[in-house]
């Protein structure tokens, strides 16, 4: 797969964090490698085992791609399908409550992955700007 035609142009604004909209493949091969190897198929079918191997030979372009995706505001359709299902938590007393329940959700591995970079995103921000009530 050729990405060398891409370009990530991003749009200068006045914006509340500073945050830049390139991904390194650094960053991207961390988040990978922390996916956990037992949890269930997604919703591509494709093992976090899997996709660990797999990501070592595509590294490069899923930067190039998930930059592309941050630095032009696009979200892939397929990152946004997920499908949520509800189990009854075995021996509980009482069903009516809530925490009778637990929740699986199954979405795109790469939609994990970016999910996480996001969350380290607003995390950084959130204990540079003090916005935690502890510490």
């Amino acid at each position: 797969m050729n990405l060398s035609n891409i370009k990530i142009e991003v749009i200068i604004e006045q914006r509340a964090l500073n945050i830049s909209p390139i991904i390194l493949k650094e960053e991207i091969s961390k988040l990978i490698r922390s996916l956990l190897n037992g949890k269930v198929l997604g919703l591509d079918g494709i093992l976090n085992k899997v996709f660990k191997v797999v990501a070592l030979v595509i590294i490069k372009d899923l930067a190039e791609v998930t930059s592309h995706c941050f630095a032009n505001r696009i979200i892939p359709k397929s990152l946004k399908e997920f499908i949520t299902i509800v189990l009854r938590k075995e021996g509980k007393k009482n069903y009516s409550l809530l925490g009778s329940y637990k929740l699986i959700t199954f979405k795109n591995i790469l939609a994990k992955v970016l999910e996480k970079y996001v969350a380290n995103i607003i995390l950084k921000a959130a204990k540079e700007h003090r916005l935690f009530l502890w510490n």
